[in-house]
């Protein structure tokens, strides 16, 4: 394998892993807020909690744990796509250049 061969499957390697973080990991995130919240409001529904927390409070609630698995996702997916850029910034040499 030349140096050409192998960049190309690191490239690869690198969008298979940015792949698999989309279409399996930000689901299995969204899932996990999406069971959290359930349990949260059955547990408020047990603890008597009327309508005006679904309204307030519930809602802030749900948004700030939506935000904070959005940044985890993308400190998640961040040193992947930074890896893809650097590796477009960082060509092969040419062949004229290493012969010499």
């Amino acid at each position: 394998m030349n140096v050409g061969s192998l960049s190309l499957l690191k490239f690869n390697m690198m969008k298979a892993s940015l792949f698999i973080k989309i279409f399996l990991v930000f689901p299995l995130i969204l899932l996990a807020d999406y069971l959290l919240m359930a349990l949260f409001g059955c547990s408020t529904c047990l603890f008597g909690l009327g309508d005006g927390f679904y309204c307030g409070p519930f809602c802030v609630i749900g948004k700030i744990i939506l935000a904070l698995s959005i940044i985890f996702f993308g400190y998640l997916i961040y040193p992947d796509i930074r890896n893809i850029f650097k590796s477009k910034n960082n060509g092969a040499a040419p062949e004229k250049q290493k012969n010499m």
